[in-house]
């Protein structure tokens, strides 16, 4: 059976037929999606994942359509779902980049944002509050200092004095920050 036979409503798929779409369009579906998806891997499993569903669908699928048609647009929406998956999710989706991401790491990840928020938090009020509007809020030294009515020397200090504070008490928890940062930035 090739894809562009269309068959009559009433005929079904066996394992046959469904055996020799498989071998047919496999190939050329997956370099479908790999335009779309990039990653070969990402590409194949898009591919089987649509197999699988015309598979457990045949029933309800009308093969008098086109399936060339029918798979190739399952290829295409299922592809854009993933994409759209992993802007949705993109913070969900560092364990993936990073390889071998456990519980451990999870939880090493939670303890690491709850010390330094309890860091910050321990800052002296005026040190916090420069800190926050420069790191958090993307201010400048020039800017931070024209808001609060203080000088650009005392924002510099401010921010020297924040730094050194959040250095020496992340000391232990350095290696897992710059971890994670790397991750971010690939």
């Amino acid at each position: 059976m090739t894809i562009e036979k269309r068959l009559d409503p009433d005929e079904r798929m066996d394992k046959d037929s469904f055996e020799k779409l498989f071998r047919e369009y496999f190939p050329p579906l997956i370099s479908f999606a790999r335009k779309i998806l990039v990653d070969e891997d990402d590409a194949r499993e898009v591919v089987q994942k649509v197999f699988v569903s015309l598979w457990e669908k045949r029933e309800e699928i009308d093969l008098s359509t086109s399936l060339k048609s029918y798979l190739f647009t399952s290829v295409h929406n299922r592809s854009l779902n993933v994409i759209r998956d992993r802007k949705k999710f993109s913070f969900e989706e560092l364990p993936d980049k990073a390889g071998d991401w456990d519980v451990s790491a999870q939880i090493e990840s939670m303890e690491l944002e709850e010390k330094i928020n309890g860091v910050l938090q321990a800052l002296p009020e005026k040190c916090r509050q420069i800190f926050e509007l420069n790191r958090f809020d993307g201010l400048k030294y020039s800017e931070i200092a024209a808001q609060l009515e203080i000088s650009i020397k005392t924002v510099e200090n401010q921010m020297s004095k924040a730094l050194k504070i959040l250095r020496e008490k992340l000391l232990k928890y350095m290696t897992l920050l710059l971890w994670l940062v790397m991750q971010t930035l690939n």
